[in-house]
């Protein structure tokens, strides 16, 4: 069963304010495992970025103002997507941006029952809790030191780890130590640790009785 991990990146938040998209990035899943084919362009919005989603993934208008239309772009992104289901951490925000690129072009929105949001899943699995990528990111331990942008590559790698977890399907690991710890933790009430006794024979208690009065007698008279 073949997935995609989608990402975006916008000029800002709303398409009532006219905000357009800059990057997309897309990677493949292949029965969970993330494959060599990705989808990954930036593109001219064809207005400026606003001041806050400067600060969030650095794009500026000189950086994307050579960049391709999505127009350009849109048949090779449909041909990525098409008959597989897609994988976004907040699906109505990229969604909406996406459908309004489409909608700008004439083409046919994007059906939300082809997508998973993560963020719905999260928020299923532990109500009350931080449900962000970050948050979910250090809830399963998985390194995200590269995120220092929102970056729609770095995030897609991210979102994969990360469904791949909410989904329980994540691959076991020979995490000894831990498992040791969490079993004496379990049974705290019932034994505080475990140790094999040996008890030595009468004539090895023997042996060692006479050897310290030999050596007591040596350490005594020198």
């Amino acid at each position: 069963m073949k997935e995609i991990v989608l990402d975006t990146e916008t000029t800002g938040l709303s398409v009532r304010d006219g905000h357009r998209i800059v990057e997309i990035g897309c990677i493949e899943l292949d029965n969970l495992v993330p494959t060599k084919n990705i989808f990954h362009v930036y593109l001219n919005p064809e207005r400026k970025v606003s001041e806050k989603a400067l600060e969030v993934h650095g794009y500026t208008d000189e950086f994307l103002s050579n960049k391709k239309k999505f127009i350009e772009i849109a048949e090779d992104f449909l041909s990525f997507i098409k008959d597989k289901k897609i994988i976004i951490h907040n699906a109505e925000f990229d969604i909406g941006h996406l459908n309004n690129e489409l909608s700008l072009i004439g083409k046919n929105k994007i059906n939300n029952s082809n997508v998973i949001d993560t963020l719905e899943l999260a928020r299923n699995k532990f109500p009350g809790s931080g449900i962000s990528l970050d948050a979910l990111c250090k809830r399963f331990r998985i390194d995200n030191s590269k995120r220092e942008k929102h970056t729609a590559l770095i995030d897609c790698e991210l979102l994969s780890k990360v469904y791949i977890n909410l989904i329980d399907q994540k691959e076991p690991t020979l995490n000894l130590v831990e498992n040791i710890e969490t079993k004496f933790s379990s049974n705290q009430s019932k034994i505080d640790y475990y140790k094999k006794i040996i008890h030595p024979s009468e004539e090895e208690l023997s042996n060692h009785n006479e050897f310290l009065k030999i050596n007591l007698k040596k350490n005594y008279f020198n």
